[in-house]
């Protein structure tokens, strides 16, 4: 009930829903569609991750942020479900705008490239992009209890940015300046990358990516609840 509520409330935003569900696809035609020409499969799995990646910050860091405040959120945390259940009920809402953005980025590389990924490759692009978005998931609600509401939008902003393009999302991992491709490999962005990209070219998944972004999610999970027990202190002592 509680997701079926946040994905009503977000619909009737057409400023959140709209900008979640179309600013992938727009980025994608206006700087990825250029250089997709020799590695379009890369493209298209570079940004279905840059759509869940901001899923990830602005409906958890942002939304969480800005909400917590307010009368309702209050009184739903004095409430006796636990806090689990309301954010697997944020996470069953998010997957949702998720698997919608991502979708549409998928439909839009198709139609413009000539990639043409086989069903198993989706499949396995559809699992990585579930399962590796975990550690951003956490980041950003991370940034929701430890941010103001009016800070945590410029700070997701620029995470957001930053991750994605040093995670190689925007222009593949070739194409990177000298300098940020000896830092690309230790963000969790490239990490996931090199598992996005693999997915859609039939190579191997290597076991170090996956070790690395369960590093990444347990130390941002861990953040997110301090964050969120501090915020609790402050509040509901």
């Amino acid at each position: 009930m509680h997701a079926r509520l946040q994905v009503l409330e977000l619909l009737r935003l057409p400023g959140f829903s709209v900008a979640t569900l179309g600013f992938p696809t727009v980025f994608f035609l206006l700087f990825g569609l250029p250089q997709a020409g020799k590695h379009p499969e890369v493209f298209l799995a570079s940004y279905a991750g840059f759509a869940v990646l901001g899923v990830g910050f602005f409906q958890f860091g942002v939304s969480i942020a800005m909400e917590r405040l307010t009368p309702w959120q209050t009184w739903l945390r004095t409430l006796p479900a636990s806090a689990f259940s309301r954010i697997a009920g944020r996470v069953l809402a998010a997957l949702s705008f998720a698997t919608a953005s991502a979708t549409l980025v998928v439909v839009v590389v198709l139609a413009t490239t000539s990639t043409a990924p086989r069903v198993e490759e989706i499949a396995r692009l559809a699992m990585t992009l579930l399962l590796g978005s975990v550690p951003f998931v956490a980041l950003g609600l991370a940034i929701a209890y430890w941010s103001s509401p009016k800070a945590a939008l410029p700070v997701a902003n620029l995470l957001y940015i930053v991750f994605a393009y040093v995670g190689g999302f925007w222009s593949g991992p070739t194409d990177l300046p000298h300098w940020i491709r000896g830092v690309s490999p230790f963000t969790p962005t490239r990490q996931w990358g090199d598992l996005l990209w693999n997915a859609v070219t039939s190579g191997g998944f290597e076991a170090t990516h996956w070790l690395a972004l369960t590093g990444y999610a347990l130390a941002f999970g861990l953040l997110a609840t301090w964050g969120y027990r501090r915020d609790e202190g402050q509040r509901f002592r």
